[in-house]
């Protein structure tokens, strides 16, 4: 009888666990082979580094960002007068420049805008084209590039006084051309390099350049959640504009406010366009040629995309 029990029972026993202690390795090896297929899926995955920069402009320069595709961008730049001019102008509180631009974004990479400053009644339009975008992952790009031109004419009435050449509208127009090239460290820290290039169809006088080369920089450091401390600078190159003008210096503060960012700013640039700021700064920013300003940007979303 014990022999038969044995036999009728615990052989199935044995055969039962040895079959679990069989499975048991193939669905751990099932369970590896999962996980490593997903870790190569994984680096293989190319994931886009999103907000650059929090805004299409950094103080001065444009930065790499664009609106993205169907959305609208409304700009309000304010610049007061210069810190300097005392208190009978209040200090620079009396005097202001008026810049009113639209942007919109054909599409995630391609983007459109108008803008219409008081300075010398200026009109501008560009095109800004984000050519590259910083990625991480497999095949990683490290930078994002975004190529801008634009154009400004000023409609200002020129003093038409005897043996003063009359202003054609070509005369008016000037050029601005530029590669923005943008790294975003870490989420805290962004930096971008600009080489420019201003052509202008009129000079004032023979030994003034038609072209202007600069090179900018700018970076942006979060400081708490919602506010980050900005600057941007550009170096022209040596020639006329180099020697009686300065470099468009600008420092400033970016506060998040829900669907808008507010940006707080000082410069010693009047202009707020590529054509004034480059080749036309006349302050001193260390010596108290100063303009407070601020800019405020609102999107609105025209197209939803699907």
């Amino acid at each position: 009888m014990r022999r038969h029990f044995y036999a009728n029972y615990c052989f199935p026993g044995l055969l039962l666990a040895g079959l679990l202690a069989l499975a048991t390795p193939a669905r751990a090896q099932t369970d590896l082979l999962r996980d490593l297929e997903k870790q190569t899926t994984d680096s293989t995955q190319q994931e886009t580094v999103a907000a650059t920069f929090k805004g299409t402009h950094i103080i001065n320069a444009q930065s790499v960002e664009t609106p993205g595709r169907g959305t609208l961008a409304f700009l309000i730049q304010h610049r007061f007068g210069t810190l300097n001019s005392g208190a009978y102008e209040f200090f620079g509180l009396d005097n202001a420049e008026l810049r009113l631009s639209f942007e919109y974004g054909l599409s995630d990479r391609l983007a459109v805008g108008v803008g219409r400053s008081s300075q010398e009644k200026t009109f501008d339009g560009f095109l800004k084209y984000r050519a590259l975008r910083q990625s991480t992952g497999a095949h990683a790009m490290p930078v994002s590039v975004t190529l801008f031109a634009s154009s400004a004419i000023t409609t200002l009435k020129f003093n038409q006084l005897a043996n003063v050449e009359t202003r054609s509208t070509a005369s008016r127009l000037d050029y601005a051309y530029q590669v923005l090239i943008a790294r975003k460290f870490n989420s805290n820290l962004s930096v971008q390099l600009m080489p420019t290039l201003i052509h202008r169809n009129y000079v004032a006088l023979a030994g003034m350049q038609n072209d202007v080369y600069a090179i900018g920089a700018g970076l942006r450091q979060k400081l708490t959640k919602r506010v980050a401390f900005t600057a941007d600078y550009f170096y022209t190159l040596p020639g006329y504009v180099a020697d009686n003008f300065h470099n468009a210096l600008g420092l400033g503060v970016d506060i998040e406010t829900g669907g808008h960012v507010f940006q707080l700013h000082v410069t010693n640039s009047r202009g707020m366009i590529e054509k004034f700021f480059v080749p036309q700064t006349e302050g001193n920013f260390f010596k108290g040629d100063i303009y407070f300003g601020f800019t405020v940007a609102r999107n609105f979303t025209i197209k939803s995309q699907l």
